[in-house]
C-alpha cells in the first residue's frame, strides 16, 4: 500500500518528490538522543514523547496511507544528478583535490582545475612556463577541513569495483549559473572567488556574466586577520560574499566579506531569490507546514517549500516543533529538476561563514563499549548514544556481518552494543560506526593506526612499474617499491607474486596525512628482531640495527632504516679490510646489519659502521677477498700508469696497467695537461699502445672512469687542497679546477670529486669581458676563490680574477708555470725519441732553440718573410720572419746560416733568425740566478716568448702568463718583437729546453691570503722527536711542510721538524682571517724559536726543562719577534697554567684561533697561544639564532676570531671567553637564550649567556596571541629575546617582535599591558584564561594583570553545572573581552564575553540548549519580589503594586550551592515587561555588580560606584544573603541555625536590625549615587521632569545590554514628563534615537523618528537625527536626510549651514560652492549678507581658506560698510591668516567713513592688536593714524 501510495498518489496533500531510498544514510534525531545536562523533568517528557513517537513508527505505513504524510528521506548517492547544487564542507585539501562531506553521509571530490577560471589558467600558466608561479598558491594553502563551499555535481561515475564517486565543481560559473546581473540585488549572499588582486582591493569572480564584482580592501581587512593566511587574499580562494551595492543594472557590484556581515546575512523576499537561482548556504526564515516522523516540511521565502530529513533537524529542539513556527534554515541541496529544497535547522550552518563541529582525532576509530540505540530504522539503520553522550549514526549494512545475519530485535531502544567509530560526517555533525565484528577487532582502521616497523597482512591488487600495490584492508592500500620486493632486485617481479596473493609485509614508512604507505617484503627486514630505528633521535651511539644499502660509491655507503632515517657508512668503516670501491661490494637493496657510531638529530646525520666487532666476520672476509684486488684503484685521486688503446676526437681511451689491462678508462684531451697547447701536441704525438705514467683518477661513475694529468690538479689533491663535497666548501677558499662550460654570463669551473661553481662575467678577469670565449677555453686548469655559497641550492660562486686569486708572487707563480711548462715538453720529447724510428718526429727532437743550422733558402714571400731547407729538416717548414732576415737581401738557393728560435711539434713549423746580433760568437759569461738583464723580444709562442739577453745573446724563455687564470691581453699589453725588456733568470743552464729560463720583471703586488681547506682531524699531527742543540732566540731557516688550521710544521733540517702557531705568523692578524694560509707548502720561512712540546704530551717546555733539547721546537715568524728581542713566552714551569692564565684580565680582549666546534659540550674550542687555550659556551658565540642553530658551520678551523676573556674555566685550564662582549643582562638588553623548560600556560624558561636563567611568560611570547602559543617551542630551540627587567636575580624576558625589532614598525594585534592604566574601559582585549573559581572567570591578560568575568558577562546563557565552563573554557584558552570596569585603586578589571560586547560568538555554542537569562524570567521576578519586601519592611516609600510579605523559602530559589560567593549566576537579562513594577524589578540583582558605563553613547554621564569586591559592606546591599564578608556559605548557616542557642539568636537578629538600619541610612544618603533600577525609580519618582535622571536610568539598563528595558525606561520618561517641559522631553526623543540608531534596525529607527517630529519641532528633530547619523558615519543616510530638509525647510537659513558644515567636513568643497549658490536663491536677500559670511566662517575652519577669504572680500566691497562683517574677517584672520593680512585689512578699516563711534571700536582693535603682536614703532604708527583721523575730523567740524 505504502509503495502504491508513492507511486501514484491520490488526492490531498501536494506529495515531495522524493529522491530515492538508500540503505545506508547518516542519521540524527530529536532531542530524544541528547544527553547535554538537561534537568531531570525534561528527560521524563521526552521519554514518554519517545514511546509516543515509536509507537508512529510501528504503524508507519498505517499513518502514511492515512494522513498522506510526507516520507522525507535522507539524500542518497542515487538522487544526485549533473547540476545539482550541494552545500558541502571541505574534509580534506591535497595539492589536486578537495574532498568535500556532504549532507546525509555521502562524499564526494573536487579537481584542481574545478576552483575557478582564474585559478585554472594560472595552472596552466605553470604548466606551459615549467616553473613555480609565486602567486599560485596550493590547494591545501587556501583550503582548509571545515570549511563550508557550494558546489555542483558535475557527474557520478562508477568505478570497476562498483563503487560510485561523486565529481563536484565550485566552479561560480557553474554554481551560480542561475543568476544574471540583472537579479543581483544587495544583501545577496553569494560564493565568489579572488580572481585578481588590485592596488584598493580584490576582483572576484562571482560567475555572472557581464558582472564585474570588487571587494574593497578594507571590507577584506577584517576576514584577513580572522583566517591569519598571510597578509592578502589569494587567486582562487573561496569567500563567502554579500552583495552591498548594485551599480548600472548589475553591472558593476560591491561586495564585502566582513565576518559579522557575512554571519547576519539573511535571504529575503526583496532579493528576488527563485528556483531557478536559489543557491545552497543561504539562511531563510521557515515556517513549519507539517512535522513527519522522518523530518519536516517547512515553506520560506513566502512561497517556496523544502523538506527537513530527521539527520537536519536541530537536536536541541526536535521534539518541540510544531506548525506555523518560524525559525532560520540553511538550504542544503536544490534538485535541478524536481526542484527539491532540502533545507537543515542544524545551528552550524544558520550564521553563514561558520564551520561545523569536528571530531578529534584520538575519538576517530576508538571502539565504544557500550552505545545504546536511540533509535532505529528499518530501512536506513540505527541511531546510537555512545559514551560521551554523543550521537552517531549506523548504516544497515554495518549493524551485521551479512544481510542474513541482521536481526532487528537486537535494536530496540535502550539495547546496548559494542561498536567502533570508522568515520565522521562534518555536515551532520554525526560519528559513523560499525558493530560488524571484523572492523572492531580490526588491527587497522585508518593510516593514523599504522606504525613504522609494524608487520602487517596484505593482498597484492597490482602491478606497477615502479612496485606492487599491496591492500592492507579496505581503506588503506601501500606499495612496495621494486626495491623491496624480495632480498635481492626481481627482474621480473610479475613471476614471483600474482594478485591476489596474500603477502606479510613491514612498514618502512607511513604518512597519513598524505595517505602514503611504504611496505618492504625483505625476509631479512621482515624477520628481524633487533630494533627499528625510524627516527634520528633513536640513534645511540652503539645500536645495532637492520638497514638496507640505497647508494654504494667511492665514499662509501648510505643506508636507509624506517621513515627515511639514513645514515653513511665511511669507507674506512666498511669493512675490517680496505675497500676501494665500495659500489663493488655492495649493490643497492642489500640488507645490512650496522652499528651507530654518532648521531647529530638536529643536523639529521647519523654516522654507521658495518665493523660490529674488532674481529672481522668470516662471510665479510669470503665477499671482499676476491674483489679486492681490482678495487684499489679506483678511488679519486688514485696514482696510475696507463697504456693508450685507442686515440678518439675527444681523448684517450686506455687500460690501466696494473689492472692487466682488464679496466678501461679515458682521459679527456683537455686533461692531458695543464697547457691547452701541450694537451693538443700531447693528443697528437701519442700513439696506441705508448705508456703514459703517473695519470690521476679524476672520477669514477660505474664503468666510466675519467683520468687526468693535469699536473696542478693532481698536485692540489694530493696537498688535500680540495673540497670532497658541498659541505667542506667555506667562502675565501682558493681551489684548482679545470673549465667545464663557457656561458656568454659567465664560466662553470669544475673540482675534482665533482663540485661545481661558476664565476660570472664580472668576477672572470681583472680587465673588462666583452667576450667569456676570449678569456677561458673548456678543459683550462684555473685557480677560484670562492666568494659565497647558497646552502639551499647548493650553488657556489666563484672568483678568477688574478688579483683575488694569486698568492701575490707573480714572479714565482709565472716562473713554476714556465719550469712546468718545459718539463712536460721533455717529456713529449723523450716519449718521440724511445719509439727510435727516424722519423721527421726524431728530427723535430734534434731541434733545440739556439742550435745553428746550414739552410738553403727556398722562397722569400711578398711580406718580406723566407723559406728555408736543408738535410736537418727534412719535411718540417723552417720560416723567418722579416724582422730575423736583418738587413741581408737573400735570394732563393742561396746557401746561409740560420739560428733556431722555437720549435712547433704541432705543425712541425721551425722557426729561425738569421740576425747577426744571434749568430755572432760571443765570450761565454758566467750568469747567476736572479741577476736582472735587459733583453729582446725574438718569438712569440703560445704559452712562453723567446728573448735575447743583450750582454751575451743567450736565448732565454719568459712566461707569458702570470698565473693559471691570466689567459687575456689587450693588444697594447701583448708582447712585440724586437722590444726590449727586463728579464730575471732563474735557470742558468740551457739544458736540454736550448734556453735559459726567466721571467719578465713583474709590478710589485699586494700580498694576497690564500686559503685552504684541511681534512679534520682530532689529533695534531705526530712530529718526530729528534735531539738537537736549540735554544731561546735562535734564528732558523725551514721549508714549510703542512699547513693546518692553528699551526705550520716546518722542516728545519733533514730530522729535525719544528711547529708554528697561528698566533705566530703574523704581528696584526685581521678578525676573520686564517693566517696558517699565509704559509704555503715548499714556502721557505725564517724563524725563531720561542719554546718548545713535548712529542708524547704536546705540553708546552721550558727551554730551560730537561727534555727540552728532545721536544719539537716553537716557532714564530711574526715580524716583530723575528726582529725584538724574544721574551721566553713559554719559559715558565710546567704545572703553572693558573699563572698563565692569570695574566689575562676578565674584559680583555684577546684574538684567538678556532681549533674545532665540540658537538657533545656545546662550546668552541680556540687557542689564544701555543700553550693558551679557550673555550666559547654556545650561547656566546654570537647573537644571531642562525648562527647559533648551526655553530659548527660558521666557524672554519683556523679562523681568527675576536673573544672576550669572562674568566677561567672549573680545571682553571682554559680561558673562558665570549664573541659576543660581556653580555650586561640589563633592562632594554637584546640578547640570545635557548630554551630550557616550556611551562603549559605560563611560559618558558630561557638558558641566557653566561649561565643566568630568565622567564618567558606567555603574553610576551609574540605580538599577535594564538591558541596554542607554546607549540612553536621546544626544549633547545635558540631565540633571539629581549630583557624586561632583571630584579633580585629574576630576569623577565620577552620574544615579542616589537621589543626585539622596534624600527621594524610591523603591526601588534596584542599590544603590551604592562600596569592597569593600560586597560581602558570599552577597550577589546586578548587573554588567556586562567581559572574559574564560584566568583567568576578570571582572565591573564598579562604577567601581572588578571581580569575578572562575571558569570553573567561570560556568556547570555544560565548554567547550572559549572563543568561546563571548565570543559568550554579551559585554561589557556585564547578569548577576547571587552575591558566594563577599571578600579586604578584596588587594580581590579572587570571584562564582558558577551557577544554583543565583543562581536565575537559566544564562548558556550547555542547549540548545548542552554536557558537564555531570560527564560525562566517570571519565576525568578516572584522570588524577587518576596525577597525584597523583607528587606523593605523598613524602607518607607509607595509602590503601585505591593504583594503580601512572604518569607522567601531557600527550596524556591533554584541556586548554585556556592550562594554567598557566587557573583552574580542569578543575574538574568530580560526583556523589558510593560508595567513599571516588573521594570523596577528587572535590574535588583545588579545592586552590587556594577558595569561599565557606556552612557556617552547617548551623551550624558553617568556616575555610579563600581567595586570589584561582591560583598564590600560600604556599598548598600538590596539581598540580605549577601551582607556579609564574612559569611560562610549557605549550608553551613543554615546548619548552624538549627543548633543556635536563645542568645546567639537574638544576637543575630540585632545584627540584622543594624545591617538594616545601615542599609535604610545607606539609601537616604543624598550623595550616593543609584546602584540599581530600584534607586533609579526612587530618583525619577521625587524629580520626575529631570531629562538627565531618565537617561541615566537608560544608560543604565544599555551598559547590562538590556535594549528593550532601555526603550521602555524612554517611552516611561515621555509619559511621565510634563508636556510643558519641552527641552526635556526632547532630550529623551534624542537619547531615544540614538538608541535605535546604535541597537536597533532602520525601519525602528524610522518609526521612532516620525513620532517624534509629530511630538517636537520637526526642525529640531531633523537636525538632531542628522548630527546622529554624522556621529556613527552613517553619512549616506546623513545625505539623503539632508536633502529631504532643504526641499522641507527652504526658508531655515540654519539648514543651509548645517548642511554646508556637514559637506565641509565630508572634504566636499565644490558641493559646498554649488550649495551656497542654492541658499542664495531659496533664502531672502536681507539674510544674503549673514550666509555669506556664516559660508566663508566654515570654509575658513573645515574648508580652502583661500576661498572663504574671497567671499569675504566679494561681500565687503559690495556691503563696505557692515562693520559686523568686518569684524568677523578680523577675528578669523587673526586666528588663520598672516600679520601682513591682518594689517592690510586694519589699514583698509581704519580709512572707510564710517561713523566715529566704529572707528573709535576699529582703532581700539587695531592698537590692542599691535600691542599683543606689533612692536613699539607698529604701536606709535596706530596712535599717529588715529591723531590724524580725529584731526581731520576736527577740521572738517571746523568752519
Amino acid at each position: 500500500m505504502a509503495s502504491l501510495e508513492e507511486n501514484f498518489p491520490r488526492g490531498g496533500i501536494q506529495k515531495k518528490p522524493t529522491e530515492g531510498k538508500t540503505p545506508n544514510p547518516k542519521l540524527e534525531r530529536d532531542n530524544l538522543f541528547d544527553v547535554h545536562h538537561e534537568e531531570q523533568s525534561q528527560k521524563r517528557k521526552r521519554s514518554q514523547s519517545v514511546q509516543g513517537k515509536q509507537k508512529k513508527f510501528k504503524a508507519d505505513n498505517i499513518a502514511t496511507a492515512k494522513d498522506s504524510v510526507v516520507n522525507i528521506e535522507p539524500l542518497t548517492i542515487e538522487a544526485l544528478c549533473e547540476g545539482m547544487l550541494l552545500l558541502g564542507c571541505i574534509k580534506e585539501a591535497s595539492d589536486y583535490e578537495l574532498v568535500i562531506s556532504l549532507p546525509n553521509g555521502l562524499s564526494g571530490f573536487v579537481p584542481v582545475t574545478q576552483i575557478s577560471d582564474a585559478y585554472s589558467k594560472l595552472l596552466s600558466k605553470e604548466v606551459a612556463q615549467g616553473e613555480l608561479l609565486e602567486d599560485l598558491n596550493s590547494l591545501s594553502d587556501m583550503y582548509s577541513p571545515g570549511m563550508l563551499v557550494r558546489c555542483i555535481v558535475t557527474s557520478v561515475e562508477k568505478s570497476a569495483d562498483g563503487r560510485r564517486s561523486i565529481k563536484l565543481s565550485i566552479d561560480p560559473k557553474k554554481v551560480n549559473k542561475g543568476l544574471n546581473a540583472s537579479a543581483l540585488a544587495s544583501g545577496m549572499l553569494l560564493s565568489g572567488f579572488v580572481s585578481s588582486v588590485e592596488d584598493h582591493g580584490y576582483l572576484i569572480d562571482i560567475g555572472v556574466s557581464g558582472t564585474h564584482a570588487f571587494l574593497p580592501r578594507q571590507k577584506a581587512q577584517n576576514y584577513i586577520k580572522a583566517v591569519k593566511r598571510g597578509p592578502d587574499l589569494k587567486i582562487g580562494q573561496n569567500l563567502n560574499c554579500v552583495i552591498v551595492e548594485v551599480k548600472n543594472e548589475g553591472r558593476v557590484v560591491r561586495l564585502s566579506v566582513d565576518r559579522s556581515e557575512v554571519a547576519a546575512s539573511l535571504a529575503t523576499e526583496r532579493q528576488n531569490w527563485s528556483l531557478s537561482n536559489l543557491l545552497p548556504g543561504l539562511v531563510v526564515k521557515a515556517r513549519v507546514q507539517k512535522v513527519a516522523p522522518l523530518g519536516m516540511k517547512l515553506s520560506f521565502l513566502s512561497s517556496f517549500t523544502g523538506i527537513v530529513d530527521f539527520m537536519h533537524m536541530d537536536p536541541e529542539k526536535s521534539m518541540n516543533y510544531s506548525p506555523d513556527q518560524v525559525m532560520k534554515a540553511c538550504i542544503l541541496s536544490i534538485h535541478p529538476t524536481s526542484k527539491v529544497v532540502r533545507l537543515t535547522l542544524r545551528q552550524a550552518f544558520l550564521h553563514p561563514g561558520g564551520s561545523p563541529k569536528k571530531l578529534s582525532s584520538d575519538r576517530m576509530g576508538a571502539v565504544v563499549e557500550e552505545s545504546t540505540v536511540k533509535a532505529f530504522y528499518k530501512q536506513f539503520g540505527a541511531v546510537f548514544e555512545l559514551d560521551d553522550g554523543t550521537l552517531a549514526y549506523a548504516r544497515l549494512k554495518h549493524l551485521s556481518k551479512t544481510r542474513k545475519s541482521f536481526k532487528p530485535g537486537a535494536f530496540k531502544t535502550g539495547c546496548k552494543h559494542k561498536c567502533r567509530i570508522i568515520d565522521y560526517s562534518l555536515m551532520d555533525e554525526m560519528c559513523i560506526v560499525s558493530l560488524k565484528y571484523q572492523i572492531i577487532e580490526a588491527r587497522f582502521l585508518q593510516y593514523q593506526d599504522i606504525h613504522t616497523g609494524d608487520v602487517v597482512q596484505g593482498k597484492v591488487f597490482a602491478m606497477k612499474p615502479i612496485g606492487m600495490q599491496v591492500k592492507v584492508t579496505d581503506g588503506i592500500k601501500g606499495l612496495v617499491p621494486s626495491m623491496h620486493l624480495a632480498d635481492v632486485i626481481l627482474k621480473q617481479p610479475e613471476k614471483k607474486y600474482n594478485i591476489g596473493d596474500e603477502v606479510r609485509c613491514r612498514v618502512l614508512e607511513c604518512n597519513p596525512t598524505g595517505r602514503k604507505l611504504i611496505l618492504t617484503l625483505k625476509k631479512s627486514l621482515i624477520q628481524s628482531k633487533l630494533p627499528v630505528l625510524s627516527n634520528y633521535e633513536d640513534a645511540k651511539a652503539g645500536l645495532i640495527t637492520h638497514g638496507f644499502v640505497v647508494c654504494a660509491r667511492e665514499f662509501g655507503c648510505i643506508v636507509k632504516f624506517y621513515n627515511d632515517v639514513k645514515g653513511l657508512v665511511p669507507k674506512n668503516e666498511l669493512s675490517s679490510e680496505p675497500i676501494s670501491c665500495p659500489d663493488k661490494v655492495f649493490h643497492e637493496g642489500q640488507v645490512v646489519k650496522v652499528m651507530v657510531l654518532k648521531c647529530e638529530p638536529q643536523q639529521e646525520r647519523l654516522l654507521l659502521s658495518f665493523r660490529l666487532s674488532s674481529r672481522p666476520a668470516p662471510d665479510d672476509k669470503k665477499e671482499c677477498t676476491p674483489k679486492k684486488k681490482q678495487e684499489v684503484k679506483y678511488q679519486i685521486g688514485e696514482m696510475v700508469d696507463v697504456k693508450v688503446l685507442k686515440k678518439k676526437d675527444s681523448g684517450l681511451e686506455v687500460s690501466i696497467l696494473e689492472d692487466e689491462g682488464n679496466v678501461i678508462a679515458s682521459i679527456p684531451t683537455v686533461h692531458l695537461s695543464d697547457f691547452v697547447a701541450t694537451c693538443k701536441l700531447l693528443w697528437h704525438c701519442l700513439q696506441e699502445g705508448d705508456v703514459l705514467p703517473r695519470v690521476m683518477c679524476l672520477s669514477d661513475k660505474g664503468d666510466h672512469i675519467i683520468l687526468s694529468r693535469k699536473s696542478a690538479v693532481i698536485s692540489a689533491v694530493q696537498e688535500e687542497q680540495i673540497v670532497r663535497s658541498f659541505s667542506e666548501i667555506q667562502p675565501g677558499m682558493l681551489l684548482t679546477g679545470y673549465v667545464r662550460n663557457v656561458m656568454p654570463f659567465g664560466v662553470f669551473v669544475e673540482f675534482p670529486f665533482g663540485v661545481t661553481g661558476l664565476a660570472p662575467k664580472v668576477s672572470m678577469s681583472d680587465k673588462f669581458v666583452t667576450d667569456t670565449k676570449d678569456h677561458f677555453v673548456v678543459g683550462q686548469t684555473v685557480i677560484a676563490k670562492v666568494m659565497s655559497i647558497d646552502e639551499e641550492k647548493q650553488r657556489v660562486l666563484l672568483n678568477l680574477k688574478v688579483s683575488e686569486c694569486s698568492s701575490g708572487d707573480s714572479a714565482a707563480e709565472s716562473f713554476a708555470l714556465l719550469n712546468q711548462y718545459f718539463k712536460e715538453m721533455k717529456e713529449i720529447r723523450n716519449l718521440l725519441r724511445r719509439r727510435g724510428e727516424p722519423s721527421m718526429a726524431q728530427g723535430l727532437c734534434e731541434l733545440v732553440p739556439g742550435k745553428e743550422l746550414q739552410l738553403v733558402v727556398q722562397d722569400v714571400k711578398e711580406d718580406g718573410s723566407a723559406l728555408f731547407s736543408g738535410s736537418c729538416v727534412t719535411g718540417l717548414t723552417v720560416t723567418a720572419t722579416r724582422y730575423h732576415l736583418g738587413d741581408k737581401n737573400i735570394v732563393p738557393g742561396e746557401k746561409t746560416k740560420a739560428l733556431v728560435l722555437h720549435v712547433d711539434a704541432l705543425t712541425s713549423k721551425v722557426y729561425v733568425s738569421l740576425r747577426e746580433e744571434l749568430l755572432k760568437q760571443r765570450a761565454k759569461q758566467r750568469l747567476t740566478e736572479n741577476s736582472q738583464h735587459s733583453a729582446i723580444v725574438q718569438h712569440i709562442a703560445e704559452d712562453f716568448a723567446v728573448v735575447s739577453l743583450l750582454e751575451t745573446g743567450q736565448l732565454a724563455a719568459i712566461p707569458i702568463a702570470s698565473h693559471f687564470n691570466d689567459t687575456f691581453r689587450f693588444d697594447s699589453e701583448k708582447l712585440k718583437v724586437g722590444q726590449t725588456i727586463f728579464a730575471t733568470l732563474k735557470v742558468v743552464k740551457v739544458n736540454d729546453h736550448g734556453v735559459l729560463l726567466a721571467v719578465q720583471d713583474p709590478a710589485k703586488k699586494k700580498v694576497f691570503v690564500r686559503v685552504r681547506n684541511e681534512s679534520e682531524t682530532a689529533l695534531e699531527e705526530m712530529l718526530p722527536a729528534v735531539k738537537h742543540s736549540l735554544s731561546l732566540g735562535d734564528t732558523v731557516t725551514g721549508t714549510v711542510k703542512s699547513v693546518k688550521p692553528t699551526h705550520v710544521t716546518v722542516a728545519i733540517d733533514d730530522k729535525l721538524t719544528g711547529s708554528i702557531h697561528a698566533s705566530r705568523i703574523l704581528d696584526e692578524v685581521p678578525i676573520g682571517s686564517f693566517p696558517t694560509y699565509t704559509l704555503k707548502a715548499g714556502q721557505k720561512v725564517t724563524a725563531r724559536v720561542i719554546g718548545g712540546r713535548d712529542v708524547n704530551t704536546h705540553r708546552y717546555l721550558p727551554i730551560t726543562h730537561p727534555h727540552f733539547t728532545r721536544s719539537i721546537p716553537e716557532l714564530s715568524i711574526r715580524p716583530s719577534e723575528i726582529e725584538g728581542k724574544v721574551t721566553a713566552m713559554l719559559n715558565l714551569k710546567e704545572d703553572s697554567a693558573l699563572k698563565k692564565l692569570g695574566l689575562y684580565n676578565v674584559g680583555q680582549t684577546v684574538t684567538c684561533f678556532v681549533k674545532k666546534y665540540n658537538i657533545l659540550k656545546n662550546w668552541l674550542e680556540v687557542e689564544v697561544a701555543p700553550d693558551i687555550r679557550g673555550r666559547v659556551p654556545h650561547l656566546l658565540l654570537s647573537l644571531n639564532t642562525k648562527v647559533l642553530k648551526h655553530p659548527e658551520k660558521s666557524f672554519k678551523n683556523g679562523q681568527a676570531v675576536s673573544a672576550t676573556v669572562t674568566g677561567t674555566d672549573v680545571t682553571e685550564t682554559n680561558l673562558c671567553l665570549s664573541l659576543t662582549g660581556i653580555q650586561s643582562l640589563e633592562q632594554g638588553t637584546i640578547t640570545v637564550g635557548m630554551v630550557t623548560k616550556v611551562t603549559p600556560h605560563i611560559g618558558l624558561t630561557i638558558a641566557l649567556p653566561g649561565g643566568k636563567t630568565g622567564k618567558v611568560s606567555i603574553f610576551h611570547l609574540n605580538d599577535t596571541y594564538t591558541e596554542n602559543p607554546l607549540g612553536d617551542f621546544k626544549v633547545g630551540k635558540i631565540v633571539r629575546c629581549c630583557i624586561l627587567s632583571n630584579e633580585n636575580s629574576k630576569i623577565q624576558l620577552s620574544l615579542r617582535q616589537s621589543r626585539l625589532n622596534p624600527k621594524s614598525n610591523s603591526k601588534v594585534e596584542d599590544v603590551e599591558i604592562t600596569c592597569i592604566k593600560d586597560v581602558k574601559k570599552g577597550q577589546l582585549v586578548r587573554g588567556y584564561v586562567k581559572s574559574i573559581s564560584p566568583s567568576g572567570v578570571f582572565f591573564g591578560l598579562s604577567t601581572s594583570l588578571l581580569g575578572r568575568i562575571l558569570f553573567q558577562n561570560v556568556s547570555p546563557y544560565f548554567v547550572q553545572k559549572h563543568s561546563l565552563y571548565e570543559k568550554y573554557l579551559p585554561e589557556g584558552k585564547l578569548l577576547t573581552a571587552k575591558v566594563l570596569g577599571v578600579n586604578g585603586k584596588e587594580k581590579h578589571i572587570e571584562l564582558s564575553l558577551l557577544p554583543e560586547d565583543t562581536g565575537m560568538p559566544s564562548v558556550l555554542p547555542e547549540s548545548l540548549g542552554l536557558p537564555r537569562y531570560d527564560a525562566e524570567e517570571e519565576k525568578r521576578e516572584a522570588d524577587d519580589r518576596e525577597k525584597r519586601e523583607e528587606l523593605k519592611l523598613k524602607a518607607k516609600r509607595t509602590r503601585e503594586n505591593s504583594e503580601s510579605e512572604q518569607e522567601a523559602k531557600p527550596k524556591k530559589r533554584k541556586v548554585c550551592p556556592a550562594d554567598e560567593n557566587d557573583s552574580g549566576i542569578e543575574i538574568y537579562y530580560r526583556e523589558e515587561e510593560e508595567e513599571d513594577d516588573q521594570e523596577e524589578e528587572a535590574a535588583k540583582k545588579k545592586s552590587k555588580i556594577g558595569k561599565p558605563d557606556e552612557a556617552p553613547r547617548l551623551q550624558v554621564s553617568v556616575g555610579f560606584t563600581w567595586d570589584e569586591d561582591m560583598n564590600a559592606m560600604d556599598i548598600p546591599v538590596l539581598n540580605q544573603k549577601e551582607e556579609s564578608s564574612e559569611s560562610e556559605e549557605e549550608e553551613d548557616l543554615q546548619s548552624k541555625l538549627k543548633k543556635q542557642t536563645k542568645k546567639e539568636k537574638e544576637l543575630e537578629k540585632q545584627k540584622k536590625e543594624k545591617e538594616l538600619c545601615k542599609l535604610e541610612a545607606a539609601l537616604m544618603d543624598p550623595s550616593r549615587q543609584p546602584q540599581s533600577a530600584d534607586d533609579f525609580d526612587r530618583l525619577v519618582l521625587s524629580s520626575p521632569n529631570s531629562s538627565i535622571l531618565w537617561l541615566q536610568y537608560m544608560a543604565f539598563h544599555l551598559q547590562a545590554t538590556e535594549i528593550e528595558k532601555a526603550r521602555a525606561v524612554a517611552e516611561r520618561a515621555l509619559k511621565t514628563i510634563c508636556f510643558r517641559e519641552e527641552q526635556e522631553k526632547l532630550n529623551v526623543w534624542v537619547a531615544l534615537l540614538n538608541l535605535e540608531n546604535m541597537y536597533g534596525t532602520e525601519e525602528t529607527l524610522m518609526k521612532v523618528f516620525e513620532r517624534a517630529v509629530q511630538y517636537n519641532e520637526p526642525l529640531k528633530v531633523f537636525q538632531h537625527l542628522c548630527d546622529i547619523y554624522a556621529n556613527s558615519e552613517k553619512y549616506k543616510q546623513a545625505e539623503e536626510l539632508y536633502h529631504t530638509m532643504l526641499k522641507r525647510f527652504r526658508q531655515e537659513k540654519s539648514v543651509w549651514l548645517k548642511y554646508a558644515s556637514f559637506l565641509l567636513k565630508q572634504g566636499q568643497t565644490e558641493a559646498t560652492h554649488r550649495l551656497l549658490e542654492r541658499a542664495l536663491k531659496a533664502l531672502p536677500t536681507k539674510e544674503h549678507v549673514d550666509v555669506i559670511s556664516r559660508f566663508a566662517q566654515l570654509e575658513f575652519r573645515f574648508g580652502d581658506p583661500e576661498h572663504a577669504k574671497a567671499l569675504f572680500e566679494s561681500t565687503l566691497s559690495s556691503y563696505p560698510k557692515r562693520t559686523d562683517i568686518w569684524s568677523i574677517y578680523m577675528d578669523i584672520m587673526i586666528k588663520h591668516g598672516s600679520q601682513k593680512e591682518v594689517r592690510d585689512i586694519f589699514e583698509r578699516v581704519i580709512h572707510l567713513s564710517l561713523a566715529p563711534k566704529k572707528m573709535k571700536f576699529f582703532f581700539k582693535r587695531y592698537l590692542d592688536y599691535e600691542k599683543k603682536f606689533g612692536t613699539a614703532e607698529s604701536v606709535l604708527a596706530v596712535k599717529r593714524a588715529a591723531l590724524e583721523y580725529v584731526e581731520t575730523k576736527s577740521s572738517l567740524a571746523d568752519p
